[in-house]
């Protein structure tokens, strides 16, 4: 009989957020992808690239999108690499720095595929948890790991960690990387990218699939030191972006406008649905990204979770006992979120006593 790896036959794999065949009948608000459309100028460049150029292999080294991000950020193109979604370029960083038996880390809670990436690997991993001011407990004065996965705003919190902290932790790690995840950044008031330039064990890793509504393109990038870049791209699969997503990528740079537009309104309907909730006696923690995580006041998160499946309203419940009193949902548009917190309001709620 055929062997597996015995760490990957005993991993249990990640799970991602449901999604529903018949998506059209529901509000999705489980995978916080975005309910507004991409910009009409990336779907134009998606069109012109159907052409019979499709017969041939993409820019092996997504040259434009490069180059595109680099004037954007701030940033010669030889400290940017592309990447399909940012979770390859996170697969990829362990891969670069974290050999078999070497260790990883990450905040606990936070995102969870940082562990599924190390098991495969064969790298261990080490967690962190939080206190109740949101900071991080039993963090070593040295921390001898090769990667420090920070999810900055914490997803599934929504809170964000200041740049003295990641200053701080920063110069905590002995020889390893701090891998500053920026899936939700664009939602935020800040970013680390400054600290890639200031400090030499920084990266910062972004996606394509919040902000820019790509979720379906699989695009991302990391900005890190040429030496790491050029490790990077030792790795990566050869043709790991397709034209179309490239063609993407670069519209969806070039578009500022459209991309704050759509963050404007998402910031707003966050902070209204924010405050709905807690109106409803809902512990909201203050967010900074395209999501909100709600405790209701009997602290039943599963109960919530069910009841708005029933009225065909997504949203995501995770059953670790860490997070489990809560759901995230994500904001949509405000007509969402209205039909939303109307059905949350008529569920009825025990004593949270």
């Amino acid at each position: 009989m055929t062997q597996l790896r015995k760490n990957i036959a005993e991993m249990a794999g990640y799970v991602p957020g449901f999604q529903p065949q018949d998506v059209a009948s529901y509000i999705k608000l489980n995978t916080n992808e975005n309910s507004y459309p991409p910009s009409p100028k990336v779907l134009e460049a998606i069109a012109r690239e159907v052409n019979d150029g499709l017969r041939r292999y993409p820019d092996a080294g997504s040259t434009s999108a490069r180059e595109e991000a680099a004037k954007l950020y701030g940033f010669d193109p030889s400290w940017i690499i592309m990447a399909n979604g940012s979770d390859e370029v996170l697969n990829n960083l362990i891969r670069a720095f974290a050999g078999e038996g070497e260790e990883i880390a990450f905040i606990h809670p936070s995102y969870s595929y940082y562990g599924t990436l190390a098991e495969i690997q064969g790298a261990t991993v080490r967690t962190f948890g939080l206190n109740e001011r949101f900071e991080p407990q039993g963090l070593p004065e040295r921390y001898d790991g090769k990667i420090f996965f920070l999810t900055n705003p914490n997803a599934p919190l929504g809170f964000t960690f200041s740049k003295k902290f990641m200053i701080d932790l920063a110069g905590r790690l002995s020889s390893g990387v701090l891998v500053v995840d920026e899936t939700y950044a664009d939602f935020a008031d800040d970013t680390a990218l400054d600290l890639v330039k200031s400090l030499d064990n920084v990266v910062v890793t972004r996606t394509f699939s919040k902000s820019y509504s790509l979720a379906g393109m699989r695009v991302g990038l990391a900005i890190a030191r040429p030496e790491v870049i050029a490790a990077l791209n030792k790795i990566r699969d050869h043709y790991n972006l397709d034209r179309l997503a490239q063609a993407a990528a670069v519209a969806a740079l070039k578009d500022q406008d459209y991309l704050r537009s759509v963050v404007k309104k998402t910031r707003a309907t966050r902070e209204w649905f924010t405050k709905e909730l807690e109106k409803l006696g809902f512990t909201v923690i203050p967010s900074s990204g395209n999501y909100v995580f709600a405790t209701p006041p009997d602290r039943d998160g599963g109960r919530v979770y069910q009841a708005l499946y029933e009225k065909k309203i997504l949203v995501r419940h995770f059953t670790d006992p860490v997070i489990a009193h809560g759901v995230r949902i994500t904001i949509g548009t405000q007509e969402e979120m209205e039909t939303t917190l109307a059905a949350i309001a008529a569920i009825s709620y025990s004593s949270a006593a």
